[in-house]
């Protein structure tokens, strides 16, 4: 079957409930159906032109994380089998197969847990002018791109869709919350996450700079949520070309914005359009990153 490059999805069987970045999402009454398109957005704009493939690779990472990492904290994940899915889903098949999950609804957390390992993008420029990330000192002297001594905890909000999400404190972060025990609980679960996620990755080629976590609470119950580890949440580097000093090569969409950054554009709608050229090679990362970190090229 000819796979087809999914912009957008309009079912109307079934009930839209919101449009993010990157996924659709569908109220399905006792589950949600996430549908992962293959739209791309840098600087918090969509880009006009979809990658093809680009949905269906993150969502064969995100599968695999998620039964990877649930020794550490359950997931919302029911099946990315689409003969689970509830008849009105039938229909869809064709667009939905290996690019949708059905999964548990739960209350989203107002935050994202972000890890960093490594002294890169936002992180590296409050580091040089500061000599901190988000109110944690760092020993003086690193460079862009250095290994921390161990890896840190920096949540940042969770904006509005076109809106930029703003760096906060721990502090704040309880603030937000409004739960002490919750706040501790998350930072721990984000670095143990990281950890073992970084134990996996490196043998097999690929650095995780940094990467970003999202949960949500079912009857009182934390769930790991949306995606895990994917080259949009995640800064990839190849380990055969780390040199700390500079920037990194990337598995990641960091090319689209290197090459964004190279034009005259003020960040902000409507985008820039973007070469063929471009495209295919941020597809090929994306595709890149699937295989080493799983083994496995799309079915």
């Amino acid at each position: 079957m000819k796979q087809l490059t999914i912009r957008e999805t309009n079912f109307p069987e079934l009930h839209l409930l919101s449009r993010g970045k990157v996924r659709d999402i569908y109220d399905l009454g006792e589950h949600l159906l996430l549908v992962t398109t293959d739209r791309i957005s840098a600087f918090d704009v969509i880009m006009d032109e979809p990658i093809p493939e680009k949905g269906r690779v993150l969502t064969e990472i995100s599968g695999f994380w998620f039964d990877h990492l649930i020794g550490l904290v359950p997931n919302h994940l029911v099946s990315m089998d689409i003969a689970d899915y509830p008849p009105e889903c039938q229909p869809y098949a064709d667009i939905l197969a290996g690019r949708s999950m059905l999964v548990r609804k739960c209350k989203p957390l107002p935050v994202e847990c972000i890890v960093r390992g490594f002294l890169s993008g936002s992180g590296w420029k409050e580091y040089k002018e500061k000599g901190e990330i988000q109110g944690i000192k760092l020993s003086p002297g690193l460079v862009e791109s250095s290994r921390l001594p161990k890896p840190i905890f920096t949540p940042s909000t969770k904006a509005e869709l076109g809106l930029h999400d703003e760096n906060i404190s721990f502090g704040r972060m309880v603030e937000i919350l409004e739960d002490q025990v919750l706040a501790h609980r998350l930072r721990e679960i984000s670095l143990d996450l990281y950890q073992k996620a970084l134990e996996w990755a490196e043998p097999r080629g690929i650095i995780i700079a940094d990467t970003k976590f999202e949960f949500g609470l079912r009857r009182r119950e934390l769930l790991l949520i949306d995606e895990v580890l994917t080259p949009d949440s995640s800064r990839f580097w190849p380990k055969s070309t780390y040199k700390p000093g500079g920037p990194q090569k990337s598995y990641d969409k960091q090319y689209l914005r290197d090459y964004l950054e190279s034009l005259k554009w003020n960040k902000q709608p409507p985008p820039p359009p973007l070469p063929t050229e471009v495209i295919t090679i941020t597809q090929a990362k994306y595709l890149e990153a699937l295989k080493a970190l799983t083994g496995e090229e799309l079915p």
